[in-house]
């Protein structure tokens, strides 16, 4: 076994494999870029070594440093995690050459999956069952329009050195196929450096299934749990579990061969994926799938595997990489319970997955436990980046059934709490609550097909008077403590201008709150002390409700309100952020509710607009939309910025003028940072 080995990676992937290095006794390297010079992984590490700029290509792709690096430190292996140059054939390669052992498989077989088109023809060749198309070198526009009509409709046309969507079209007649080749062709061309296309069956509603294989150095090649990864969005996962569920023992065992079949073909060595597509139209037990792609890597979703098979990959990746043989035979192999997982991510699913970036305020993750995990890079008061992708963490949950697991991810995800950016745990809920996910009815359009109901939100209508009262109640009892605080500080505690006991001559004490909900809708609250009896009393919109609570503060910062509402008593975990706060602790729609404490009526009127003249994300400046001295009306675009390879405009939030803007075209901007400055209309 390697004494120390290089993580060329970050975030969680990377806090992952040190863990398991750990276990093993094994000594860890890490790497930083300047946006992870305080990152997680870096301080869990033995070392770290700097790399450069943000940007990958200033950091994490920069190969030959890496390797140099492991020289320098004298690491014996690298890790390359995923992404990066984990499916790098050169990076591979160049390990070797160096005496460095690259803990992957070797650079022949990441090169023979490098392309779609051959990697269908080795399959093929190999008896892997292959969606009926085209995959040849031949592509004349006469050769492609004649094996489209052999194939059928409907038809996918797609970049043969491809993915994530660009240089693919569906068609579903022949009079289309010519202008949809020419299109693809074009944007392959662009996205990827390389026109070759493939044709295929287009599969309606398919299952994205996937198979697990490892091989070790001595001719031994396993498959383990397979996976279903239906649940995407842009063709990327979002949650999956293990095994798949409905496919019968026969099927099961069908795909597990493929798997082993096409990582032999490739003489693989290591962990890797190989991904299928099923036919939903076909019965559980001789059901249709078809290859797609093999990942030779570990993948995001293995936890899931791990823990229905009980295993450590990561563990079994040093093992074979030292040499050693697989710790298990395919008799050995055993599946129990299920598993799911759900990626956390920083982005906005209200507004197209927009991804986010920016501080964790506020991180509260359920507890550990053997039915829940947490696969994690970040810590609260962390940045998210703008530079890598938004993930946050993964949550996985096991138990002995799929419906037992699946109430685990329910209940974990109302746990997961987080402030200070978007993010999908609202949005994975809903998911996970969705009647068709529950009866595993689903194919890779699920979220497509019910986005009216996973996307909906609760938006210009009156929020619960119950949830209202609790919020009024939070704000009383934080500045009743700070009242507290501040006179015990105070030159003269016994001051009257101090308290905030809302004392009212010749009256019952009160006490006015306003909050401005997430709609900007601000709501006047009262709570009037009741005579003779504990409590407070709230009456709004013709109600009345009887509340009483009691407020504690975790050693971490946190808020717990513990209310009383109309005789319920309930618990809420609050955030606060200034005068900003979150209740957490709501079902279903009103899981977390943002909040803004007013405390006059000038930034009632004006304050609440200013986070809407502010960049919500790290990015660049890219135009324009008005001048400075027009007057513009409440949601007009005023200027757009970029962030994450997405455009963001920024809209009027009132009717006003334009005094000055602060950046101009193609300036970088700071998370935050206001943009420019929009002088409100005065009525006549």
């Amino acid at each position: 076994m390697f004494n120390k080995i290089l993580i060329a990676n970050r975030g969680e992937i990377a806090c992952r494999i040190i863990r398991s290095a750990n276990k093993l006794g094994v000594r860890t390297v890490a790497l930083y870029s300047d946006a992870d010079r305080h990152a997680a992984h870096v301080a869990m590490a033995d070392e770290a070594f700097y790399l450069g700029g943000s940007a990958p290509a200033d950091s994490y792709l920069k190969g030959d440093v890496i390797i140099g690096i492991a020289k320098q430190c004298g690491a014996k292996a690298i890790h390359p995690g995923y992404g990066f140059l984990s499916e790098n054939a050169a990076f591979a390669a160049a390990c070797e050459q160096a005496g460095i052992v690259f803990i992957g498989p070797k650079a022949h077989a990441i090169e023979a999956m490098g392309s779609k088109s051959a990697a269908k023809i080795i399959m093929g060749n190999a008896g892997v069952p292959l969606v009926p198309g085209y995959h040849g070198d031949e592509q004349s526009d006469e050769v492609l329009l004649s094996e489209a009509e052999k194939i059928g409709f409907p038809l996918l046309i797609k970049a043969a050195f491809g993915g994530g969507g660009k240089g693919m079209r569906i068609v579903r007649q022949m009079a289309e196929v010519k202008s949809a080749i020419h299109s693809a062709r074009r944007e392959a061309a662009s996205s990827f450096g390389n026109d070759k296309l493939l044709l295929e069956r287009y599969l309606e509603q398919p299952r994205h299934v996937e198979v697990q294989v490892f091989a070790d150095t001595h001719g031994n090649t396993i498959y383990l749990s397979d996976r279903d990864c239906s649940i995407q969005r842009r063709h990327q996962k979002v949650v999956e579990e293990a095994p798949a569920p409905g496919l019968g023992d026969a099927l099961r065992r069908r795909m597990g061969e493929a798997a082993v079949a096409a990582a032999r073909a490739i003489d693989y060595v290591g962990a890797g994926t190989v991904e299928f597509l099923l036919d939903t139209q076909a019965t559980a037990e001789d059901g249709s799938f078809f290859f797609m792609e093999m990942n030779t890597r570990l993948q995001v979703e293995h936890p899931v595997t791990e823990l229905v098979t009980g295993t450590d990959l990561v563990h079994w990746q040093l093992l074979v990489a030292a040499g050693e043989p697989l710790p298990q035979t395919q008799e050995q192999v055993s599946i129990a319970g299920h598993a799911f997982e759900a990626r956390i991510y920083a982005e906005d699913p209200d507004n197209d997955f927009l991804p986010a970036s920016g501080r964790l305020n506020f991180l509260r993750e359920p507890k550990p436990s053997a039915h829940v995990r947490i696969d994690s890079g970040v810590r609260e008061g962390d940045e998210i980046s703008n530079f890598y992708d938004p993930m946050i963490a993964k949550l996985i949950v096991w138990d002995v059934s799929r419906p037992r697991a699946l109430q685990r991810l329910q209940r974990a995800l109302e746990e997961y709490q987080l402030t200070g950016l978007k993010h999908n745990i609202g949005f994975l809920g809903k998911i996970a609550a969705h009647p068709a996910f529950t009866k595993a009815d689903f194919s890779t359009d699920f979220i497509e097909r019910y986005q009216g109901q996973l996307l909906s939100q609760v938006k210009n209508s009156a929020l619960p008077l119950p949830l209202l009262a609790q919020a009024a109640l939070y704000e009383m009892l934080w500045r009743k403590r700070e009242s507290i605080r501040q006179q015990a500080t105070s030159i003269d505690p016994t001051s009257p201008w101090g308290s905030a006991n809302g004392f009212r001559l010749n009256g019952a004490k009160r006490h006015d709150i306003a909050l401005m909900d997430d709609e900007h809708q601000v709501h006047h609250l009262q709570l009037t002390e009741r005579a003779n009896a504990e409590g407070w009393q709230l009456t709004l919109n013709g109600q009345t409700l009887v509340l009483d609570g009691k407020l504690s503060c975790d050693e971490a910062g946190g808020d717990t309100l513990c209310s009383v509402v109309q005789g319920h008593v309930s618990t809420q975990f609050v955030s606060r952020q200034d005068g900003d706060f979150t209740l957490f602790g709501h079902s279903g729609e009103l899981r977390a509710c943002h909040f803004r404490a007013l405390q006059h009526e000038l930034e009632e009127e004006q304050g609440n607009y200013a986070d809407q003249l502010k960049a919500p994300m790290n990015g660049t400046i890219v135009t324009h939309l008005v001048a400075v001295g027009d007057n513009v009306q409440a949601g007009q675009g005023l200027m757009v910025m970029e962030a994450m390879k997405m455009e963001y405009t920024i809209a009027a939030p009132f009717d006003g003028t334009v005094s000055e803007f602060f950046f101009h075209p193609g300036e970088l901007v700071s998370d935050g940072v206001q943009l420019l400055e929009l002088i409100q209309a005065t009525e006549a």
